[in-house]
């Protein structure tokens, strides 16, 4: 399938371009509370128009009640939060409109066939159906053969991408992703990400929440993790990485071994796994020589070697576990 084309701008162009200029999303001290509990807690950060921005966290970190604070579908507590330049409580209508959101939670049109619910949901932004871009959409998401069944027949992974289509028939300049690939097959989640990476190509700016980490590190440029309310790191992916002083060193040797050898006890932390396996954390700078050097030594066969750079799931671990050092930003 070739890349997505998405039809020329509105006919209020100068209006669209000075939108361009404002933050795609601006959450300045948002806090939220349910029956006398705090679950978001004054948040901070924004999104640069064109972005695809991460927002990691575990069960319970206040991620879903973030996206419908900015969707609408909750109320703020206090604090502001500005959608290309319009509050989403003062300018509501227009915030709406430039919003698109697929909630975690499957949410269907029972009623309707997923061809009859997408004219309804456009019209519910107020935005005329657009023929051609729905039949994009069916067919990008490969909903063809199913546009006249009921909603609640879908498969899981079809409900999914009915749920995508959904947030995006009114083309939305910010789009909300939350969990959108939880529970379906590899192929599916690959079908998306290609859509979803084609759809940012052509200017919409992308919020992603995931608990598939390695999906946020292959797309996402820039991430924020939230954790018991609190955003606890904003940063580039890069930079993220490299708050990790260590990459992994694993070398396997021919022998079996069952020490670690005394030229290498210098080296830590340092654990033998296997029966041949030594693994070592080692500073960024330092090279792995030094500790090939000491296996030499030790009169130890090397039979393979690999380095490990810090993932983003170690990094997200360091961010979020119990008894964690950070600082709220």
């Amino acid at each position: 399938m070739g890349h997505l084309r998405i039809p020329a701008l509105p006919r209020n162009f100068f209006s669209v371009l000075c939108q361009s200029m404002s933050k795609a999303l601006e959450i300045n001290g948002a806090h939220k509370s349910f029956d006398g509990v705090e679950v978001v807690k004054g948040i901070n950060f924004d999104i640069e128009p064109g972005e695809i921005f991460g927002l990691l966290g575990p069960n319970g970190a206040g991620k879903s009640t973030t996206i419908n604070m900015i969707g609408g579908v909750s109320h703020i507590g206090s604090g502001s939060i500005r959608v290309f330049g319009k509050d989403v409580v003062d300018d509501y209508m227009d915030t709406r409109r430039m919003t698109g959101v697929m909630h975690q939670e499957v949410t269907l049109d029972v009623f309707f066939s997923i061809a009859q619910a997408l004219r309804l949901h456009s019209g519910y932004y107020g935005v005329p159906y657009d023929e051609k871009w729905a039949n994009l959409l069916i067919d990008r998401l490969a909903l063809g053969p199913h546009i006249h069944k009921k909603t609640n027949q879908l498969s899981g992974g079809m409900k999914r991408r009915y749920m995508v289509a959904k947030a995006l028939i009114h083309r939305p300049k910010l789009l909300i992703l939350d969990e959108p690939t939880a529970g379906v097959d590899v192929e599916l989640r690959r079908t998306l990400w290609d859509f979803v990476q084609d759809v940012n190509r052509e200017g919409t700016t992308i919020l992603l929440t995931t608990h598939y980490l390695q999906e946020a590190e292959e797309v996402c440029g820039r991430i924020a993790i939230m954790n018991k309310g609190k955003i606890v790191a904003c940063e580039k992916k890069e930079d993220l990485l490299q708050t990790f002083e260590q990459k992994k060193l694993r070398i396997r040797v021919a022998d079996k071994i069952s020490d670690i050898p005394a030229a290498l006890t210098g080296f830590t932390p340092k654990k033998i796994y296997g029966n041949h396996g030594l693994e070592f954390c080692l500073d960024l700078d330092c090279s792995a020589s030094t500790v090939l050097d000491g296996i030499s030594n030790s009169g130890l066969v090397v039979s393979d070697i690999e380095t490990e750079k810090p993932s983003l799931e170690e990094v997200f671990i360091r961010f979020t576990e119990e008894g964690s050092l950070t600082s709220e930003l």
